[in-house]
């Protein structure tokens, strides 16, 4: 049997209270609604010519699935320089392009960095190491600028996951809060200056402290609170979440998405590489079991939380792409297809039809 990885990438572990939220809820039409997933590794996984299927067994096209589904945006994470081109500049930049195709809106998420960027790990590009402070500056200026010069996208985020800051040590909140926001100004500045229409995202791990973190930033000029909210990191109540939400909303008056989930539909594996959510006590229970439908109304009532807020407009599921894509032998392959969007045998999930907004 599988051994579980427990990943920590947040500071903050809440309670284990479970709840159940309303479904009668009525959404305000008048903000601009955002139904998104990231599906930042499907480019490679595409490469392996897997084939997906619709909820009635014939096969589909994975991102036409979505599209019919009503995701309307694509969220994408932007390295430097990766190891590889996963997630590298020329990657998103082409990925990007076929999706606005085919019709759907981009979210870009640079992490400043050549891998991953979280709360616990905010590590310079290599190129950038040897950087001045103000040579620094200057670059995330025009990384910025090329970005948004060359992808174009709709919502872009300053960072991912910035609960200590970016681009450590410059920019550690702790240690040189001055010098963070500045950062975050700078590349504030490289967006606007490009365009008045992308919308910033500022993106906070948890919902615990999160209004400490948005009072901190209050003067930045951003648009979007973007929060991570995974059960098995960030809390088990969704009564707590709902009302830190509210808080936010009622405190700073901006638009606010949950900017990551994810919920298992089993507890199985279909590969043998460790899975991050592999037991009972990582679940919210009894109200969300690993199953098809406690997926689904995780995510439903999920969805009616944010978008009941006055300024809530939606929420992106991470990870829908992470099927085991290796093949059922693989120990360096998915630790996520168990909460993946498409079962084991690459069908599409009930949990999909709550992506529909309307």
């Amino acid at each position: 049997m599988k051994n579980i990885i427990y990943i920590m990438s947040f500071l903050f572990i809440l309670s284990c209270e479970s709840d159940n939220t309303s479904n009668n809820i009525i959404y305000d039409n008048s903000l601009e609604k955002v139904s998104a997933v990231d599906i930042s590794y499907y480019p490679q996984i595409a490469n392996l010519n897997h084939i997906f299927y619709n909820s009635q067994g014939e096969e589909i096209d994975f991102l036409h699935s979505l599209l019919i589904n009503g995701v309307n945006t694509i969220r994408l994470r932007l390295w430097v320089n990766p190891t590889d081109n996963a997630s590298s500049f020329t990657e998103v930049k082409e990925f990007s392009q076929q999706l606005k195709l085919l019709g759907f809106k981009i979210w870009i998420t640079p992490h400043f960095s050549d891998t991953w960027a979280h709360p616990g790990q905010q590590i310079l590009p290599s190129a950038w190491q040897s950087l001045s402070y103000n040579d620094l500056k200057n670059q995330v200026y025009s990384y910025l600028s090329h970005i948004m010069n060359e992808i174009e996208p709709d919502y872009i985020q300053i960072g991912n996951e910035i609960n200590s800051g970016i681009l450590f040590p410059f920019g550690d909140i702790l240690n040189s809060s001055d010098q963070f926001i500045d950062l975050i100004n700078q590349g504030i500045n490289a967006i606007r200056g490009v365009s008045s229409n992308t919308k910033i995202i500022l993106h906070f791990a948890g919902h615990e402290n999160a209004n400490w973190f948005y009072n901190y930033v209050n003067e930045v000029d951003y648009d979007i609170i973007g929060i991570s909210y995974y059960p098995i990191w960030h809390g088990k109540s969704l009564t707590d979440l709902e009302q830190n939400l509210t808080e936010l909303s009622e405190n700073f008056g901006r638009e606010i998405i949950i900017a990551e989930t994810a919920y298992p539909f089993t507890l199985n594996w279909n590969d043998w590489t460790n899975n991050i959510v592999g037991l009972d006590e990582q679940l919210i229970l009894p109200n969300y079991p690993a199953t098809p439908l406690g997926q689904q109304n995780f995510i439903k009532d999920l969805k009616n939380i944010i978008l009941e807020l006055d300024n809530g407009i939606g929420f992106c599921y991470w990870g829908a792409e992470l099927i085991a894509w290796d093949g059922e032998n693989s120990d360096s392959g998915s630790v996520w297809e168990n909460q993946a969007l498409f079962d084991f045998e690459n069908k599409e999930l009930p949990v999909l039809q709550e992506f529909n907004l309307n």
